[in-house]
């Protein structure tokens, strides 16, 4: 697997560029895809199950699915790295929070949160550095607290590049992910694999994951 270069700039940079086109692409996408509905029931479900609390939507994009998770009964808000993104957003849904922010520096408290959403917005950060931005999804998460990360599965193959339409993106393995996220404090609650959806190109992943008690010093 060759690396690519990784600025987050550049990414928000990318994202802002197609900000208005991105939208209009992900309007509706989840009108035809019930796994991915009930699995975002799921873990609303299992938030508020909990007791709720503030849920954060980490890359949220143009706010579509800050808004759903809102309409599943939970205190969510969204972040997004694009300013631009940020503002389609707030125009989009005035009634929700949205900040700029990086999801491998969040500007939260530890433990503020009960739950978390990556719905492919960490796609286009590299292997090598993708251990930091589950610890920082960790840090910002009570103890018990629930993160769903969706993302594109490699189908066997080694953690994959590929020409994403907006910057060069990753395919994982699924179970590979899944030790990360141990190793980072997270056990497994479930998962789900997805097969090619119409026009699309690659198998996907969602993985449902619990916050353990912190250590000392984490």
């Amino acid at each position: 697997m060759a690396e690519t270069p990784f600025r987050s700039g550049d990414i928000a940079d990318a994202y802002s560029a197609v900000a208005p086109l991105y939208a209009d692409h992900v309007r509706g996408v989840l009108d035809d895809r019930p796994l991915d509905r009930a699995t975002l029931a799921a873990f609303a479900e299992i938030v508020r199950s909990g007791g709720g609390g503030p849920v954060a939507d980490l890359g949220c994009g143009p706010g579509y699915l800050t808004a759903h998770l809102r309409d599943l009964g939970l205190d969510a808000f969204g972040i997004d790295l694009s300013p631009s993104m940020v503002d389609l957003a707030r125009s989009a849904y005035p009634g929700l929070r949205f900040d700029v922010g990086s999801m491998d520096a969040l500007d939260l408290a530890d433990g503020e949160l009960s739950g978390a959403v990556s719905w492919y917005s960490a796609i286009h950060v590299p292997w090598p550095e993708l251990p930091a931005y589950l610890a920082e999804f960790r840090r910002v998460l009570a103890p018990g607290g629930h993160l769903l990360l969706g993302f594109f599965e490699s189908e066997g193959d080694p953690v994959t590049v590929f020409d994403h339409r907006v910057a060069p993106a990753y395919r994982w393995p699924v179970d590979a992910v899944s030790a990360l996220a141990r190793e980072a404090g997270f056990s497994e609650v479930g998962r789900v694999l997805c097969e090619t959806h119409e026009n699309e190109r690659f198998r996907q992943g969602r993985l449902l994951m619990r916050g353990g008690r912190r250590g000392p010093g984490r």
